[in-house]
C-alpha cells in the first residue's frame, strides 16, 4: 500500500512505499539476544522438555479469558492494530517535521496561505493535513491551539488505554501460571502413590510458572513500553506541526520559525540552516511572472 509522503531532499510531496521501523540493526541485535535466550534453554538437555500443552493451555486460556471478560473484544482489536501500526510505520524524525513546516513557511510567504492547500490534502500526516486545513479555512491561532490540543488530549487517553490493556494482560499471566502450579500439585497429590502421575504432574507445575513469566515478561509488557515511547514521540511531533503552522499563520519569519521549533530537539540535533528562496521556488515550482514578482517574494522571505 503506497502513501504520500514528503521528501526529505526536497521537502515536496511524493509517493513511496512505508518503512519498517524495525532496521536491520535492530532486527539483528533481536535475533541474536533470542537466541541466547533459547540458548539458556539448551544448555541442559532438550528443549521439547520445556514444552507441555496442559501448562500452556491454562496460562494462554486463562490469561485471553480474563481479559475477555475485562475488555470488549472492539478494544482489544484496537489493540493489535495500535501494536501492528507501531511495528509497521516509521515515524518521522522531529528534524524532518521541522524542515517540512519551515518549506511550508516559505511556501506560504511565496505564494500565499492558500497555496498550501495542495499540501494538505496530499500530506500522509493526519496531524499536519488538519492543521493545514484549519489554516486553510481561515481559523486564529487560538482556535488551531484548542483545536490540536483537544485531539492530542484524546490521542493520548486512547493510546494510554492499550498500553493499560496490555499491562493488565502482563498482570494476569504470571497468575494463570500459579493457577497451572497448583492445578499439577493437587493432581499429583491426588494419587502421589502413583509415580507415573507424579512424572505427568510435575512438569504442569513447573512451566506453568515459567510461561505466566515469560508471557508477562518478554511479549506484553514490552509491547505496552513500545506504545507508550511511540505514543511520546508522536505527541512531540504534533505538538511541532501545531507551533509550526499556528506560526506559518502569523507570518513569522521563516528562519525565526526554525530557531523556535529547533527548541523542541536535543542541541545535538539542532543541525542545517534554512535554504535559499531559489531552492524553495524550484521545489515547489513557483515561477514568478515578472522580476518584479521576484524581487517582492524576496522581500517577503527576507
Amino acid at each position: 500500500m503506497k502513501k504520500s509522503i514528503f521528501s526529505k531532499k526536497s521537502g515536496s510531496i511524493k509517493k513511496g512505499a512505508p518503512e519498517w521501523v524495525v532496521g536491520r540493526r535492530s532486527i539483528l541485535l533481536l535475533t541474536i539476544s533470542t537466541g541466547f535466550f533459547a540458548l539458556g534453554f539448551l544448555i541442559h538437555g532438550n528443549i521439547g522438555f520445556y514444552f507441555n500443552l496442559a501448562a500452556l493451555l491454562i496460562v494462554f486460556g486463562g490469561t485471553l479469558a480474563a481479559t475477555l471478560i475485562s475488555f470488549r473484544v472492539e478494544r482489544l482489536i484496537l489493540v493489535c492494530r495500535v501494536l501492528y501500526a507501531s511495528y509497521r510505520r516509521k515515524l518521522k524524525m522531529p528534524d524532518e517535521i521541522i524542515r517540512i513546516m519551515v518549506d511550508l513557511s516559505v511556501k506560504s510567504r511565496i505564494s500565499g496561505i492558500l497555496s498550501l492547500q495542495k499540501d494538505e490534502k496530499e500530506t500522509s500526516l493526519l496531524a499536519l493535513r488538519r492543521a493545514l486545513g484549519c489554516l486553510v479555512d481561515g481559523y486564529s491561532g487560538n482556535q488551531i491551539r484548542e483545536i490540536m490540543n483537544t485531539e492530542m488530549y484524546f490521542f493520548k487517553i486512547r493510546r494510554e488505554d492499550s498500553e493499560r490493556v496490555l499491562r493488565n494482560m502482563a498482570d494476569i499471566a504470571p497468575c494463570f501460571g500459579l493457577v497451572g502450579s497448583m492445578v499439577g500439585l493437587i493432581g499429583m497429590i491426588a494419587d502421589i502413590e502413583n509415580t507415573s502421575v507424579i512424572l505427568m504432574t510435575i512438569p504442569i507445575v513447573l512451566t506453568s510458572t515459567l510461561y505466566g513469566v515469560i508471557l508477562a515478561n518478554l511479549f506484553l509488557l514490552p509491547f505496552a513500553e513500545n506504545i507508550r515511547i511511540r505514543t511520546e514521540q508522536e505527541l512531540l511531533l504534533q505538538k511541532i506541526i501545531m507551533e509550526g503552522v499556528i506560526a506559518i499563520g502569523s507570518e513569522l519569519h521563516p528562519r525565526v520559525l526554525e530557531m523556535r521549533l529547533k527548541s523542541f530537539l536535543t542541541p545535538s540535533s539542532r543541525k542545517g540552516k534554512l535554504v535559499s528562496l531559489e531552492k524553495i521556488q524550484k521545489m515547489f515550482q513557483i515561477k514568478p511572472d515578472s522580476e518584479a514578482a521576484i524581487e517582492c517574494a524576496s522581500k517577503r522571505v527576507a
